[in-house]
């Protein structure tokens, strides 16, 4: 099996955007190799030249638009996921490309740390249901079977939970799983996240508990899903803000010595996880901030393997009006970073850190 870096290709006619997403996103190259383009026909030539992991591209462009390429890689590069971002969002286009088999779906403008847990995840996710058909999804597996107008069943395999789904001439006529039936069944299949599927050609359904037509069927699966999806959302979003206030309650003990100016939490790269300090609410300054904090990271790393060894757990500089500490949050690929005045008190800052870093840890982690 090949062990190639993975590759994203990203297509937007808008080159300044295409440009600032390479230089943005290039402290990732040693997880994916970034290729970007202007249009869509450029994307198709990148296509036919190199396999291609994964594609993000705009919707509104020249001649090609964003999703009759997705149609294109659908039908000539199965294996490619594709991720469809516009300004231009709305309910129709979001349905139009789930149906034509898009994998997500991302609204500009977005946070540039939003694209790249997005990249992240999609290069890593190993969702699917896997059978004699290869890489396609459960969706296109009834299609086929329905499309083709057979008497068959299919039966999936979703960790120690299967079920079973039985068409005849075409028709879904009933599902069943080891707690439900008919069309109850049916979504509970439809919600499961991976898994194995087999088709049982010419099984006759045991008896007949779904009337609804298979289009129809697929289309509510797709909106329970999204349902479900947006509490899961909420859920994730009220577990950020709770671990945000922990955090924040936590450097609010670590910054009451004075002469503190900024505590930030970033990964090695430089993306920032937490800030407190004197840029409150100026996102792009806490980036920059992030970038210059993880260029001095990389250049201590640097200097210092030779002699140490590659793994930097605490740092602490003094310059002519600054004092900065670094502690590396164990385990994570996390830091802290300390800003302060020159005169900042950095022993008693580092027992302060000592009794909080395994709490760090447990608040930040996946």
């Amino acid at each position: 099996m090949s062990d190639r870096k993975k590759r994203v290709l990203i297509v937007d006619d808008e080159e300044d955007l295409t440009w600032t997403l390479a230089k943005k996103l290039s402290k990732d190259n040693d997880k994916f190799e970034l290729i970007t383009v202007n249009s869509g026909q450029e994307a198709i030539n990148v296509l036919n030249q190199l396999p291609v992991d994964l594609v993000i591209s705009d919707v509104r462009m020249p001649e090609i638009s964003g999703l009759d390429l997705l149609v294109k890689i659908r039908e000539t590069y199965p294996n490619t996921k594709v991720v469809i971002m516009t300004a231009y969002g709305s309910s129709d286009v979001q349905k139009e490309a789930n149906e034509r088999g898009c994998f997500k779906y991302i609204e500009k403008p977005f946070e540039i740390n939003e694209l790249r847990q997005l990249i992240l995840d999609a290069l890593k996710d190993e969702k699917g249901f896997r059978g004699t058909v290869a890489d396609f999804q459960l969706s296109d597996i009834i299609q086929l079977n329905c499309l083709g107008r057979l008497t068959s069943a299919l039966h999936i395999q979703h960790g120690d939970e299967e079920g079973y789904i039985y068409f005849q001439d075409g028709n879904i006529v009933h599902a069943e799983t080891n707690h439900f039936e008919g069309e109850k069944a049916f979504y509970y299949i439809m919600s499961w996240e991976g898994g194995e599927f087999r088709v049982l050609r010419n099984q006759l359904p045991p008896r007949e508990t779904i009337q609804k037509g298979w289009q129809s069927l697929l289309l509510e699966s797709l909106r329970l899903k999204d349902e479900s999806s947006d509490l899961a959302k909420a859920e994730i979003e009220r577990e950020k803000r709770k671990r945000q206030r922990q955090l924040r309650r936590i450097f609010d003990r670590v910054t009451a010595a004075e002469g503190i100016k900024d505590v930030l939490v970033h990964t090695h790269a430089g993306f920032p996880i937490f800030y407190r300090g004197q840029l409150e609410g100026q996102t792009e300054e806490i980036a920059q901030l992030g970038d210059k904090i993880s260029a001095l990271l990389e250049g201590i790393e640097k200097a210092g393997t030779p002699l140490f060894g590659q793994h930097l757990f605490f740092w602490e500089g003094h310059f002519l009006n600054h004092t900065i500490l670094i502690f590396q949050i164990p385990g994570e690929d996390a830091y802290v970073s300390i800003i302060g005045n020159r005169e900042l008190n950095s022993g008693l800052v580092r027992l302060e850190m000592k009794k909080h870093l395994n709490k760090l840890k447990e608040l930040i982690a996946d």
